[in-house]
This record gives C-alpha cells, structure tokens and sequence, in this order.
C-alpha cells in the first residue's frame, strides 16, 4: 500500500508541476483562449474515454500491468512536452497522458484489492491525499524552476523532470511493487453493463438532483481552473511562477478543508447544510475575482473557491453514498464521478469561449450566476434530505 502511494505520488508530482505551466506553453505557440481551455479537455475527454477501459483491463490483466503502463505513458507525454516546439505538440502530449492514464482505474482498485472492508475507506482517503498533495507542491516547484516573465520561462527543465519522475515510479514499480490480484480471480460482473440498472440508479430519491448539482460544481470549479492562468495574465501581467504559487496556495487550502475540517464539519452541520455553505462560497469566489485588482482580493477569491470545492465534492460523494442501496452504491457513484468528469470535459471549452468573445471576466460572472441557481438547487436538496441526513 505505501509502495503504491508512493508510486502514484511521484508520478502525479510531475503532473502538478506541470498544470500551471501549459497555459503559457500554448500562448508562447501563438494559442488563444479557446485553444489553452481546449487544451485541458483535450486531456479530461481522454481520461473519460479510455480510463473505464483500462480498469475492465486491469481486472483481467492485474493492476501492475495497467499501473506501470500509466507510469510509462506519463513519462512518454512529458518527454513531448519537453521538445515540442508547434501547439499540435501540446495538444498530442496531453491526449497521450490522459489516453494512458490507467492509474486512475487501477489505483483505487489496487487500494480495494488489498485493503479489508473495515480500512477501505482510510485507505481511499490516503489515496486521495497523496493526488492533492502532488497537486499542492507540483505547482509551486515548476513555478520555481520556470520562472516569472512568460516571454523567457523555461518550460523544459520542469517537463524533463516530470518525466523522470514519471520514469522513476515506473522503476520502482516495476522492481518492487507487488501485484495486487490475487491469481485465477474472475473480474465481478460490471453494474456499467447494463443500460437500464445504470437508469434504475437516478430512480432514487434526491440522486438526480445531488448528480446535477455534482455537474454544476464542477464546471464552475474546473472553468476557473482553465482560465485562471489566461485572466491572471492579462489583469495582473503575471507569469508562470505568480500563477505557479497561485495554485499552491488553493491545493493549501482545500487540503484544509477536504482533509482536516470537513469531518467535524459534517458532523456539526450535515453533508446537506455544506453543500450549500459550499455553493455559496464558490459563487462568492467566482464573483470576487472579476473585481481583483492586486493579490489580497484574488487570494480571498481562490480560497473561497478552494474551500467551496473541497467542502461540495466530497459530501456530495457522501451524500450519494448515504440515500442509495447498499448493493447500488458503487453504480450510484460511479454516476456522480461521470457527471464530475463531463464537466471537466464540458466546461473548459465553454470558459475559453467566453473569455475570448465577452472578455476577460465573463467566464467568472456566468460561473457566479450559475451558483446562484446552485444554491437555490441546494436549498432544496437541504429540504428534503432532512433529519435524515443531518442527524
């Protein structure tokens, strides 16, 4: 278990690292707005796409395969990254990263394999630690080995050694992580088979509803996400390592919350109660960084956006977990993760045509309208959800 977190961890510290840097990548390429934003689906749609396909194949080959294959493709896409030298470049690095991004299947299979039911969830939750931990410090180290002024930024040195950490888990990997299947075990039969079990889930009382709301979130988060970078730029003529530490400083603070407050909170106030205090805060968020005028507002914008997301994400997990079946739970949540990851596909586009056709602020505004009717949406949910949540 600590070989394989560790393994994921180094793997994921190169994508971190990267993140902040391929906006100013693609603009150095002659990209505009659409394209940069394009260029993040570009990965989120291949993930989409390609990572149930590898978790069906890690059932029937073993998680080590699919795991060292991620490793290999990871390092493969940074290596691209590192020598590209045209915009089709970047678009073809990250299409290949997310294509073989096994990792995300086979990992948390991996955890289930060799966790007992009664650690599991611990377990998962070290597992996710260890993926926003790599997403706090990456940022801040490839700010640090870019530099500030996007015109000179060295965007090879980070990418190489993203790739060489990606080559070094494969290495470990390889030598000294265990498979985690145990030998002659058939794959269980997949609830995604069957079209009209996946129906029978948004049958459930309230599941439409927290599923939508799931979407929302996410693709106001994820349009900030995309355009963060192309904003900072622009309003505040900032470069890689200011919008470096930029994401530093919100992986900071929805480690805060996801992994140190959201429990008493939870128990104090009820999943149903946060998710609304989340929404508002994501639409105060969204509202505030139109109007920042220099670092203490833009940093109480991002930290309301951090702590929303970090706050609405996991109790709507929880919230799917609670009100569906014992024996549908895992379809249920694997409507929730769908929905989470449309958005990610679906939202950048849209935030790239915002800010290129209504200027710089407009994806921010229509991303704090679209909380407005999220807090009415969460409102509701808190009405009919109840005692029996809350208590």
């Amino acid at each position: 278990m600590r070989l394989l977190l560790s393994c994921l961890f180094i793997e994921l510290l190169g994508m971190g690292i990267m993140i902040p840097l391929l906006p100013f990548m693609a603009l150095r390429f002659g990209a505009g707005p659409q394209e940069v934003t394009l260029l993040v689906a570009t990965n989120s749609l291949a993930v989409l796409l390609m990572a149930p396909i590898w978790g069906r194949l890690s059932d029937r080959w073993g998680r080590k395969p699919v795991l060292l294959t991620a490793f290999l493709g990871a390092s493969a896409a940074f290596l691209v990254l590192a020598f590209a030298d045209s915009l089709w470049m970047l678009f073809a690095a990250r299409a290949l990263a997310g294509s073989l991004s096994g990792d995300i299947a086979a990992g948390p299979a991996y955890v289930s394999d060799v966790s007992t039911p009664e650690r599991r969830a611990k377990s998962m939750g070290l597992l996710g630690a260890a993926f926003a931990l790599s997403f706090t410090i990456g940022p801040g180290l490839g700010a640090t080995l870019a530099g500030a002024d996007p015109a000179t930024a060295d965007f090879r040195t980070p990418a190489l050694l993203s790739a060489g950490l990606a080559a070094t888990a494969l290495v470990l990997g390889l030598i000294f992580l265990p498979e985690s299947r145990r030998p002659g075990a058939q794959p269980k039969p997949e609830a995604g088979r069957n079209l009209r079990r996946i129906l029978a889930e948004l049958h459930y009382p309230n599941l439409p509803l927290i599923t939508a709301i799931l979407f929302l979130i996410g693709f106001v988060f994820v349009s900030m996400e995309s355009t963060i970078a192309l904003w900072s730029a622009e309003a505040l003529a900032w470069g890689p390592r200011q919008v470096g530490y930029l994401f530093t400083f919100a992986g900071l603070v929805a480690i805060v919350f996801q992994g140190g407050l959201i429990g008493p909170l939870s128990r104090r106030f009820g999943e149903a109660r946060l998710v609304l205090g989340a929404a508002v805060l994501l639409g105060f968020g969204m509202a505030l960084v139109p109007l920042s005028e220099g670092l203490p507002l833009l940093l109480a914008a991002i930290a309301c956006l951090a702590a929303g997301f970090g706050l609405g994400n996991p109790s709507l997990q929880s919230l799917i977990s609670r009100l569906s079946h014992a024996d549908h739970t895992g379809g249920a949540l694997g409507l929730g993760q769908a929905a989470t990851s449309l958005a990610r596909v679906a939202s950048p586009p849209c935030a790239g045509f915002l800010f290129e056709a209504l200027g710089r602020g407009a994806p921010y505004v229509v991303g704090a309208a679209i909380m407005l009717l999220v807090v009415a949406l969460a409102e509701g949910l808190r009405r009919r959800v109840g005692l029996a949540v809350t208590s």
